[in-house]
């Protein structure tokens, strides 16, 4: 059995103004292609369909016309909700849509069932597990200290993980969407401070394949086998350098899986270039590898400021998105940052450390506990 593993499509999303309406129907073009081409037998997609909530019309339409696409090619679908979904607005029409082969992850409800497909080595479990909060599994848990053992997303996702009916004997293929530690992040994604929502690798550990959503850079999250596809196009600068592709798994007989990448090549690719005013619009610079059909990020080293830069640049570089300098004089007003990251520390000592930076004096064992309960009320998802 072949699948083609996506996530973080993103659909209706802006960066820096620019629609991406336009690069991502384009996109998707290019991924039928590519299933097309691989004769990928299902197609997963671990979270993140839409960039908000309630979408804008234009990307509903677009994401039924991919999904009608994929349904005429005979392809089973497998869909997840992620952290920017709405898991119910995803989930309407599932039980109707499954029986055209489009399975989407109900709204968690304490149990998941697997979808079941079949091949020539028998039956493979595909479990659609959304993204987890701690009082997403915490409400239905009844025994009370059981229900003080999922505090965190860790525990939240170790025990659906852990109450999944799983045959060991078969092969299991986990859709999911959080966020592994270590994994290597982007500025497009959204994460809690303190690391909170970190969740380990080892959960996974019992499935053949892990589909992961979350992350927008393609990477292995532990061993070739636990995989972030990544987004399938660029959604901020930090990636520029990264290129985007379609994991394609293969499922043999159990412990048989192996993974192929297919390069994605976009509308508009994300650039960053450097150099004075002169050299990034002299001809021969700005018809090289493509820069003017891309989506610019241009820094200025001029010392003096230039007058109109803005939109003198985006005479040469219509998409240009971003304009900064880099000289001396911004050199010397960039702000001095602490010297640790604070996303080494959780939010109960940031808060402590915030706390005596205002008051010049630390937070006693009652403002400790108060501050406790409402982090976990905000992190956990509970309404305070």
């Amino acid at each position: 059995m072949k699948l083609a593993h996506l996530a973080d499509l993103h659909l209706g999303k802006q960066v820096n103004g620019f629609s991406m309406m336009e690069d991502q129907r384009y996109i998707l073009d290019e991924i039928i292609g590519i299933i097309r081409q691989e004769e990928a037998d299902a197609v997963l997609i671990a979270g993140d369909v839409y960039d908000k909530p309630v979408p804008p019309a234009e990307a509903v339409t677009m994401f039924d016309g991919f999904l009608d696409r994929l349904s005429e090619m005979g392809k089973e679908v497998l869909i997840i909700s992620g952290n920017h979904d709405s898991a119910e607005r995803l989930a309407f029409g599932a039980r109707l849509l499954g029986r055209s082969g489009v399975h989407i992850s109900p709204v968690y409800s304490g149990t998941v069932e697997p979808v079941t497909l079949k091949d020539e080595y028998g039956e493979v479990d595909f479990w659609l597990l959304p993204f987890l909060k701690p009082v997403h599994v915490r409400r239905f848990i009844e025994d009370e200290e059981e229900k003080e053992q999922v505090k965190t997303y860790d525990q939240a996702l170790a025990y659906a993980v852990g109450h999944m009916p799983m045959d060991p004997e078969r092969r299991n293929v986990l859709l999911t969407h959080q966020f592994i530690t270590g994994a290597t992040t982007s500025d497009s994604e959204d994460f809690s401070v303190g690391g909170i929502d970190h969740v380990e690798a080892d959960n996974f550990s019992a499935f053949d394949y892990t589909a992961l959503g979350h992350i927008h850079r393609p990477q292995k999250a532990k061993g070739e086998f636990i995989r972030y596809s990544g987004s399938p196009l660029k959604y901020s600068f930090s990636e520029a350098d990264r290129e985007k592709s379609v994991p394609i798994v293969t499922l043999a007989g159990k412990g048989d899986v192996s993974v192929s990448l297919r390069a994605l090549s976009p509308l508009h690719d994300l650039k960053e270039i450097q150099g004075t005013y002169e050299e990034v619009t002299a001809r021969d610079f700005y018809e090289k590898d493509g820069l003017a059909g891309s989506y610019i990020h241009v820094t200025l080293t001029d010392e003096e400021d230039v007058p109109d830069a803005l939109g003198k640049l985006r005479l040469v570089y219509p998409l240009m998105m971003r304009l900064d300098y880099d000289n001396a004089r911004t050199r010397t007003q960039q702000e001095i940052t602490g010297e640790e990251r604070t996303e080494d520390k959780g939010p109960e000592e940031l808060l402590e450390d915030f706390y005596l930076l205002q008051n010049n004096r630390e937070m006693n064992p009652e403002q400790k506990m108060v501050a406790e309960k409402c982090i976990e009320k905000i992190f956990g998802g509970e309404e305070a």
